[in-house]
């Protein structure tokens, strides 16, 4: 960046002038502005919830404990009918290794416990250990959790990393605007300073031949409206420069004793957009693309869950393994051992429900049928604005050509007019109109260089 400081003094404060083209303007808004660092954590977070996604298809180590629990409770005693007080401090701790099985949606582990049970009755204590235990948990309603994750969480993370790179050429396409809004509002107060100057050299001239008799009064007086109106023009024009440079600053992230002079770019890129392998760049990078995949893979899985919630729930535990009860620790963990076994199997089967569960599926297929159909509604139109997009971005060179040609040929005009009013030659009326048709060619002319360079970043967002 090449920075040209100009200081100037403002309200006892010191206003720094940079020059700055709109190239330098789009790095700094993809460096440092507000809408970078939205969109960096915006990328973070998602990735961040994919390294998750990962991290549970690996296994996990968990060390649970319970240092203290204290139980006083009232026994039957055997062979008797008397009841019995008995008091007790337990402490136990757990290690366990658990593995996601995205194949089946189960949970397979492997825990190892120890128990110390202290009884204040008699102040005896008791070791139960559990050296290892193997279990497997798996649920029989049909619905796969992982297989989903596994389905959706990639599809998620493609296109946050897709959503990150179409932000920063979004960020590029604001920038682009607001670059050109203080552009424009700097050739506005040039146009503004230039008209009032030769407003008054007019008037000036004006009161000189309406002197000699040689202009009327009418003449004169419009010569001063012109003036008065151009001095009102200036004070606008000041007004909506200071509000764009206002506007340009607090995207960038700078502060307001900056002042960014544009410098509009005069050389465009030679490029013609060839409009199918734009649109098949669209359709492979654009993250609207892989949003409505997600539609459909989310619409899918709501089906899947509502029927496996609202039919048959089954689901089995199983685990196998060894355990001893001892008086001491180190007894707790020699051989002989216990074997131990355990199954269970749980069901949960509805019997009335009044029509509840099919509504609720009949929801989600509808729900589903109503998503698909929205998606490719969505891909038409996206195929369509895309299409549009792209051979409106062809035209706008020829735009730009046109436009500097309309604006050479105005500024000769108004030149040739005003030599022809100072001669007498031609009325202020005339010379108004030139004056009028020289301003709206120089804003038509930025304008197209506007439309031309947010059309081009247009174009690289969307693609």
């Amino acid at each position: 960046m090449v920075l040209l400081p100009v200081s100037a003094k403002s309200q006892n404060r010191e206003v720094i002038e940079v020059y700055m083209t709109l190239e330098e303007v789009i790095e700094m808004a993809q460096r440092q502005s507000l809408a970078y660092f939205r969109a960096k954590n915006m990328y973070l977070a998602q990735y961040w919830s994919f390294r998750s996604y990962k991290a549970s298809k690996l296994p996990s180590l968990t060390l649970s404990s319970t240092p203290v629990t204290f139980d006083r409770s009232i026994t039957l005693l055997q062979d008797s009918e008397g009841y019995r007080e008995r008091s007790t401090f337990t402490s136990d701790a757990s290690l366990a290794i658990s593995q996601n099985v995205p194949l089946t949606g189960g949970v397979f582990d492997v825990t190892s416990s120890l128990s110390r049970i202290y009884n204040l009755d008699d102040e005896t204590t008791q070791f139960r250990s559990v050296p290892f235990s193997v279990g497997f948990t798996q649920s029989l309603n049909g619905y796969n959790q992982f297989k989903w994750q596994s389905r959706i969480a990639p599809v998620e993370f493609e296109q946050a990393k897709l959503e990150f790179i179409q932000e920063l050429e979004n960020i590029a396409y604001r920038a682009t605007n607001f670059f050109f809004n203080v552009a424009t509002a700097e050739i506005n107060r040039r146009i503004a300073d230039v008209n009032y100057a030769n407003a008054d050299t007019l008037y000036r001239i004006g009161k000189g031949r309406f002197e000699i008799g040689t202009i009327t009064q009418d003449e004169l007086l419009d010569l001063e409206l012109s003036l008065l109106n151009a001095r009102l023009e200036v004070s606008r024009a000041d007004i909506n420069l200071k509000q764009a440079n206002a506007a340009l600053n607090s995207f960038l992230g700078v502060g307001d004793d900056i002042h960014i002079v544009c410098e509009v770019p005069d050389q465009l890129p030679s490029l013609t957009i060839n409009v199918d392998e734009a649109l098949n760049y669209a359709m492979e990078s654009n993250p609207e693309i892989l949003g409505y995949k997600l539609q459909i893979l989310n619409a899918e899985q709501n089906v899947a869950r509502e029927r496996a919630q609202t039919g048959l729930n089954a689901d089995i535990r199983a685990n196998i393994g060894v355990n001893k009860n001892a008086d001491e620790m180190e007894s707790a963990y020699m051989s002989p051992f216990l074997d131990q076994q355990f199954v269970r199997v749980g069901l949960s089967v509805p019997i009335v429900d009044w029509g509840d569960r099919k509504g609720r599926i009949q929801m989600s297929k509808s729900n589903k049928e109503v998503t698909e159909a929205t998606v490719k509604q969505s891909l038409v139109d996206f195929e369509q604005n895309a299409l549009i997009t792209f051979l409106n971005f062809n035209l706008q060179e020829e735009q730009v050509e046109i436009a500097a040609k309309a604006d050479i040929v105005a500024q000769l005009g108004f030149d040739v007019t005003m030599q022809r009013f100072m001669i007498g030659k031609v009325d202020v009326i005339r010379l108004n109109s030139a004056r009028n048709s020289l301003d709206a060619a120089k804003r038509n002319y930025i304008n197209a260089l506007k439309n031309y360079w947010t059309s081009y970043y247009d174009i690289r967002r969307l693609a």
